[in-house]
């Protein structure tokens, strides 16, 4: 996409690097802060992992980040297409959860570093991406800049699929349990809604 300079009514032209709104730029440097902080705490936990799958989920999920940083951080200084399109996140194991709760230890703060374990340790990547999903979703909603924004939005799937794939993890392990409702509550939730007839409508009769 060749950018196009852009009209400010009172400074005049706006070169395509400066093709931001104010919004967008706090926004995108929340994004930019907190994928730096995410890398970093990837960085800090990765001497402490024990399982081998969680290390390699862990150095996986890390470089895609790195890449991604690059690329966002890349389009929001130059205004235009970064020099490699944002690239899609896919995770290497199945998507089967176990549903139902079993009796556990409560949860509380650790004391010293030295509980650290694979559960804390997943736990603090889940919340990382989780958040990375909502401050680019912000930022996206408030981009001006269509570069930025495409790029922001297209990393969304990427924060989903890694949240889903370290749940995943942590559900295998017994880490987190998924409660699920009542099977008659379930049905009549399901069964709460009906198809939407507008899309059979043809010609513009639509209802007056």
């Amino acid at each position: 996409m060749q950018m196009q300079n852009h009209q400010n009514i009172e400074t005049g032209t706006v070169p395509p690097q400066l093709n931001h709104g104010g919004h967008e730029m706090f926004d995108v440097h929340e994004v930019l802060a907190g994928a730096i902080n995410t890398l970093n705490t990837y960085t800090m936990l990765s001497q402490h992992v024990k399982d081998p799958e969680l290390r390699d989920i862990l150095l996986r999920q890390k470089q895609f980040m790195s890449e991604e940083y690059n690329i966002t951080l890349e389009c929001f200084r130059t205004g235009q297409d970064p020099s490699k399109p944002t690239q899609s996140y896919k995770m290497s194991q199945d998507n089967d959860f176990t549903y139902g709760m079993k009796p556990s230890q409560p949860k509380k703060p650790m004391l010293s570093a030295t509980e650290i374990c694979d559960q804390s340790i997943s736990l603090s990547m889940l919340n990382a991406v989780k958040s990375g999903a909502v401050m680019k979703t912000t930022a996206a909603l408030e981009s001006t800049n269509p570069v930025v924004r495409r790029v922001l939005a297209d990393s969304l799937p990427n924060c989903i699929e890694m949240a889903y794939e370290i749940s995943i993890y942590q559900n295998k392990n017994g880490f987190y349990q998924v409660p699920q409702l009542p099977q008659q509550d379930m049905q009549q939730m399901l069964n709460g809604y009906a198809p939407s007839m507008i899309a059979s409508q043809t010609g513009g009769n639509l209802p007056h």
